[in-house]
């Protein structure tokens, strides 16, 4: 039996810039590699990049940790990337993209850390709902960050539920919040403020501000103020723990200085520099981190013979600001951590590991799963297989515009191999006139007629077909019919699935797999589904396109060949049996055979979850399905819909599909030997392209 997909990642997001946020990825990588030996790192969107430049979080993480991971893997977009692409409209390229890359840093490691956008520059206002529509896409549970820093007990809690349920609305499961740089003297009234207003699974944590993190290295000085080093180029990374502008009398002035302070002073000050050198190495003063000389002065050169004798761990470093303006840019200074600044980062994750419930983070980690799949995750998986073993499909409507076109989709990210049935001067005029620039190298066209396998095709099926009085001249004319010639090719191993229906009907596609391809030895009837890729998630509908007015025993079938099918493609069913009443309320005829078809797939499959007779709502509406049928496992969280009859099955997916903007994959056909698939005659190229791809990977399938 398929069990629900395990959790591979977590999503690591905040509300807002400054927050502290690589203190959590830190210390959270740091427990993920105590648990699993390969975890994985991935940033969504990044600050945008100079030629060359690495991204500051990406070579922290990467470097400290010794990860196994180009640079240029660990990311998909710069911010204006995605800005520019956002103002063209174009979400569903910077979706699919992004669950590209992360599914490639998936595939190397047990686990993957995602750290969400920094919230910076422009655009930043777009962040949070776009780390929300990355995290439900990916599929993945969150971790919600916010400062706490200047906040008043109500702001920081309120905007962290806002948050919270911004998250859920959407469906992505929050695991922890996390309040950070809060005071240390708040943490515990924080925390239960916080449990006040979030639900009890949240795992509720407050991280103390720590000056150490909060302060800046002199490289960041430095990188801030265009600094010239002058001395001390090793010890950059030094704290400024405090900083003090050294504008009095040297006697008077060393009384100021603090631990790990930074001295600000003209640089032709030449007793508060000596002096703050000397009462570094003296027990009798604090140690400092830093000189800065403003004013773009320099220290004569005697004085710089005295400095040299002096300064071995005392960075000096030479700025052409006055000596206000200098102090107020390192006052604004937001320090960062940096992978060569391990003092910050070693602080990072001893905080973390003292002030977060690791023990409880972990356990949810390990045991979260996802509740159901997203439609561009679905199809991105869908492709995904389709590609890891390409399979031969044949479409009899070689000449359809849409057909060529979703052709040339195909061909371009060489999904499968395409054979083309119609006349190659037709289909090649087609082409060139409209301008459609499929490569007719990479595919195969056959013309029917014309073809060495048409003899040896009419002879097959004049002897599959001979018992029902079809004569060798019969079955030549009906091998012209090119559904019937791409059914043979499937049948005779020469292609592995078709797809017809874009100018046939239903009928005219299906009717030759029914008479030589065939039916599954445990099958007694064909039938449908659809893959309807709602807003958030993939539901499958059937029978929808074939069964008018199915038994009980048939609905019966349809519903286990409908789980086969979800379970096939990564969906694992719950099957609401639909009808006009819900448990044991409602009586009549139709009502009766839903409930006699529920009661045999219970029989006949045990291991499926199937509730029926249900209504529609109780079957997808958690509330009205609790209070329906509160000991129901399948009532609000249906994911496979059996219709009773094609008519309601084939509105409702029309509806849904154009109320919606769903997209609707399929009918998908299930129970024949062989994969052939009907599309709808106002399919699209989209509907035709996904239609293929499902269609390579029931081939697949049918080999097992």
């Amino acid at each position: 039996m398929t069990t629900k997909p395990s959790n591979k990642a977590i999503y690591i997001t905040t509300i807002e810039a400054n927050s502290g946020k690589s203190i959590v990825s830190l210390g959270l990588m740091q427990l993920l590699l105590s648990k699993t030996p390969k975890v994985g790192y991935f940033r969504p969107i990044v600050d945008d990049l100079l030629l060359c430049e690495i991204d500051n979080h990406i070579r922290t993480i990467t470097s400290y940790f010794n990860l196994d991971l180009p640079a240029e893997d660990a990311y998909a977009f710069q911010r204006s990337e995605v800005l520019e692409m956002k103002n063209a409209n174009k979400e569903d390229e910077i979706i699919s993209k992004i669950i590209e890359k992360y599914k490639a840093v998936e595939e190397r490691f047990d686990y993957v850390l995602i750290e969400g956008t920094s919230f910076t520059g422009e655009g930043s206002l777009i962040e949070f709902d776009i780390n929300v529509l990355i995290a439900k896409n990916l599929g993945v549970p969150a971790i919600i960050l916010a400062s706490g820093k200047g906040k008043p007990l109500e702001e920081l809690v309120g905007s962290l539920q806002i948050a919270y349920d911004s998250f859920r609305d959407k469906g992505v499961e929050v695991l922890s919040v996390i309040a950070n740089k809060v005071e240390a003297e708040n943490r515990a009234l924080v925390i239960s403020a916080l449990q006040k207003k979030l639900p009890k699974q949240v795992i509720i944590n407050a991280i103390p501000l720590n000056p150490i993190l909060a302060n800046p290295s002199i490289k960041e000085i430095v990188d801030a103020l265009d600094a010239t080093v002058l001395f001390g180029e090793d010890y950059l990374n030094n704290q400024a723990g405090y900083f003090s502008v050294g504008a009095m009398q040297l006697r008077n002035y060393l009384t100021h200085l603090k631990e790990n302070g930074l001295v600000i002073t003209p640089g032709d000050r030449a007793d508060i520099i000596l002096g703050a050198l000397q009462a570094n190495i003296s027990a009798n003063y604090p140690s400092i981190s830093g000189i800065v000389l403003t004013g773009g002065l320099l220290p004569e050169e005697s004085i710089n013979k005295l400095i040299e004798g002096l300064s071995d761990v005392v960075p000096i470093i030479s700025v052409k600001g006055g000596t206000f303006s200098v102090t107020n840019t390192i006052g604004d200074i937001k320090s960062q951590i940096y992978a060569e600044n391990t003092q910050k980062i070693e602080t990072s994750i001893k905080d973390f590991e003292q002030f977060v419930a690791v023990d409880a983070l972990v356990e949810r980690l390990i045991t979260f799963q996802t509740a159901g799949i997203t439609p561009r995750m679905f199809q991105y998986n869908l492709l995904k297989k389709a590609t890891s073993h390409k399979k031969h499909i044949v479409l009899p409507e070689g000449t359809d515009e849409r057909i060529l076109r979703a052709t040339k989709q195909l061909v371009q990210i060489d999904a499968v191999r395409i054979t083309l049935l119609g006349d190659k001067k037709q289909i090649t005029e087609k082409v060139l006139a409209l301008d459609i620039g499929l490569d007719l190298d990479k595919v195969t066209i056959v013309n029917p007629v014309e073809s060495e396998d048409f003899d040896a095709f009419a002879k097959a099926l004049y002897e599959l077909r001979k018992h029902k009085n079809v004569n060798l001249a019969m079955a030549r004319d009906l091998m012209e019919d090119v559904s019937y010639y791409g059914t043979m090719m499937v049948y005779q191993g020469k292609a592995d699935g078709m797809v017809s229906g874009a100018i046939h009907t239903t009928q005219h596609t299906i009717r030759p797999a029914l008479q030589f391809i065939k039916t599954k030895p445990e099958a007694s009837i064909v039938s449908s589904v659809f893959f309807m890729c709602l807003e958030d998630r993939v539901s499958v509908y059937g029978d929808c396109a074939i069964n008018p007015n199915p038994t009980a025993v048939q609905l019966a079938e349809i519903a286990i060949s409908s789980a086969t099918t979800s379970r096939a493609f990564g969906i694992e069913p719950k099957i609401a049996m639909l009808s006009y009443s819900s448990g044991t309320s409602g009586v009549g005829e139709d009502v009766e055979r839903v409930r006699e078809a529920t009661a045999l797939v219970k029989k006949l499959r045990p291991d499926l979850k199937v509730e029926g007779p249900i209504q529609y709502d109780a079957a997808v509406d958690m509330s009205v399905g609790k209070a329906k049928m509160p000991d129901s496992e399948v009532a609000g969280q249906a994911n496979v819909f059996i219709f009773p009859d094609l008519n309601t099955g084939n509105n409702t997916y029309k509806a849904v599909q154009r109320e919606t903007k769903a997209l609707a994959i399929g009918p998908i056909i299930q129970g024949l030997n062989k994969p052939v698939n009907d599309l709808s005659r106002g399919c699209t190229v989209d509907d035709i392209f996904n239609t293929v791809i499902v269609t390579a990977i029931q081939a697949q399938d049918s080999e097992v």
